[in-house]
Formats: C-alpha cells, structure tokens, sequence
C-alpha cells in the first residue's frame, strides 16, 4: 500500500544550516567553538575508533552540558538563543509540508529539544512527530566552587586537548561532581538511539522498515542510514561527511531540499528500487532522468534553478564524493559546522 511508506530525516544538515549545540557553545562559554570542535573530534574517536560501549555518536551534547550550566546557560536563554537562531537549508519549509501532506514524516534529531521546538514552530510541523534530545538545565544543581573548576577544565582541554586529558576530564573529575549526575541523566539521541527512534516510530505506526526513507549527514546518521540500505529502503546522505556517505545509498549534493522532495515523492509512488534507478540515471544524465521518470512536473521545473547533483554511491566513486560533498558542506554550512563530525 502507498500509505506504508514513511519519511525519517536527521535535522541539522538536511533541514537546517544550524548545529544547534555548537552554536550554543560559542554563544554562553569563553573560546566555545574551539572548546565544542576539541570535543567533537573526541566523540567520533570514542565512536569510530574506541567504540566505548554504551557511548553514542551524539553524546558530546551531554559532555558539554555542565560546562554551559557554568556559564550561566539556563532553561529560558538556551530557549530564546535557539528560538532566533534557526536558519533553513533552502526548500526545508516546503519539503517538509509536501512529505508530512503525503505520507508519515519523522524528524529524529540528536538537537537538544528546545531548538527542534523552536524549528518546528518556524515550518510549522508537528513536534509530537519528532524525536530529540531532552534536557532540564534547573533540576541540576552546581555550585560556586565546581562552576569555577569547570572553567578551569575547559581551558585545560583547549590547552591540552589530548585523549588522555579528556579522558581524565569527563570520566573521573566531572563525575565526582553533583553535576556530572547529567552524564547518566542525558540520552542524546544520536547514533543507536537515531536508530531505536526509527523502530520505535515503525513499532508504534505497524509499518514495515522497507518502507523507510531515511536522510542524515553524519557520524550521528550512520546506525539508521545502514539500517534503511540493509532493510531495502532508501539510505540518503545529504551533503553528507565521510561517515554518512559510507552507510547511504544515495549521494546528494545540493544548495536546496528540492531534490529530497523529489526522490520522496519517486519512492511514495512507486519503491525503493525505481528510486536507486532514478538516482543512477540522474548521476550519468540529470536532464535525461528527469524527463524519462515520472517525476513531478512542478518540482521538476523548479530544480533547475538549484545546485544538485545525485547518484548512487559506489566503492569507486566514493573517495571523490567523500571530497566533494566535504567541500560542499562547508560552503552551505560554514567552515567550522561544516567540518564536524
């Protein structure tokens, strides 16, 4: 049945410009995009090259919380710095009504929830379909003396950013902490936990994991991206890193949500397989595929006033995809958003 088919897309990348977490840190604590780079690179390192076992891609949401509850951070400003700093990768707004009009969609996002609130009040979709990271900065207490030593350890971790130091900062100085109770308090869900909402969402709607677009951008994408391509669904990286585009089936590079609105609207209609065809015959030949595809005329028409390209992503053409959507992301996103993991 057409109505079995359901959309599932990560947020900050193939919805918005935005990383929400970065931007948060830059904003409340001293030197924090230097600081919140430092830790992200530590979590893809415990991720792909550790793999500690029960740590998330993602989880360097929760390592940075008691640093911003130090700089002051608290419920209602991290509201209202996220509610006026959402900026949209272009076409979000309007691909995301047209999908929700067509069939179930999903945003499953590592965000903290008050900036996915304050995006789905700006596209005006339903928050209730979404999954995001949960936090509570009040009923977490900190006090003078532990606030001034968190100061000190976010210098020692810009001035030494060793694994070492950071190993020794997060798992045995701040634990001893009242606030450290955040590390086992906070699910940032990134990594494995992207993938447990996607089953949940397919537990609780009886819907079949064939069925299942999946979009994502990064190291915090790879367990659902891989989950999608295994089950025979679609495994999109849009304007992906290295660690997306290693698990998805389909490369998009685009300035523009209009190709994701495309390709969804291939899959609702027909299946997984006529979208991995069209996505090979747009790759050789986009004009070409647009016209011998039933794609939609109306989208159709307006992605040429886009920057896209697509196509199927294979062991061969992956090391130049890889460059390339690197590249790409970094112009859409900024330097710095854009070469995070």
């Amino acid at each position: 049945m057409l109505k079995s088919k359901f959309f599932v897309s990560d947020c900050e990348g193939p919805i918005s410009v935005n990383d929400n977490a970065f931007e948060l840190a830059a904003h409340f604590i001293d030197d924090g995009e230097r600081f919140f780079q430092i830790v992200s690179r530590y979590d893809d390192i415990l991720v792909d090259e550790v793999k500690r076992p029960g740590y998330n891609a993602g989880d360097t949401l929760k390592l940075i919380l008691p640093f911003l509850k130090a700089y002051g951070a608290t419920n209602q400003n991290m509201e209202e710095f996220s509610s006026g700093n959402v900026l949209l990768i272009p076409g979000a707004r309007e691909t995301l009504k047209h999908l929700n009009d067509m069939m179930p969609s999903f945003i499953v996002s590592t965000s903290y929830e008050p900036y996915i609130r304050a995006l789905c009040d700006l596209i005006e979709f339903p928050f209730d379909q979404c999954y995001c990271t949960q936090i509570d900065m009040e009923s977490h207490s900190l006090n003078e003396e532990d606030a001034r030593r968190l100061k000190e350890l976010k210098s020692s971790v810009i001035f030494n950013p060793s694994f070492d130091n950071l190993e020794r900062i997060f798992w045995e100085e701040i634990p001893k902490m009242e606030i450290g109770s955040l590390f086992n308090e906070v699910h940032p869900v990134g990594g494995e936990a992207k993938k447990e909402a996607v089953l949940d969402i397919i537990h609780k709607n009886n819907f079949q994991s064939h069925n299942l677009m999946y979009v994502g951008d990064s190291i915090t994408d790879v367990e659902p991206l891989r989950f999608a391509r295994k089950n025979n669904g679609v495994a999109v990286s849009f304007n992906g890193n290295e660690y997306a585009l290693k698990e998805a089936s389909i490369a998009i590079i685009s300035d523009n949500t209009l190709i994701t609105s495309i390709i969804a609207d291939l899959f609702y209609r027909y299946n997984s397989k006529v979208v991995l065809e069209f996505a090979t015959s747009f790759g050789e030949n986009p004009e070409k595929a647009l016209k011998e595809y039933d794609v939609n005329p109306e989208l159709s028409i307006k992605l040429e006033e886009t920057y896209t390209r697509m196509g199927l992503i294979t062991s061969e053409n992956l090391k130049e995809l890889k460059k390339d959507s690197s590249k790409f992301r970094k112009q859409v996103r900024g330097e710095a958003i854009g070469g995070l993991g």
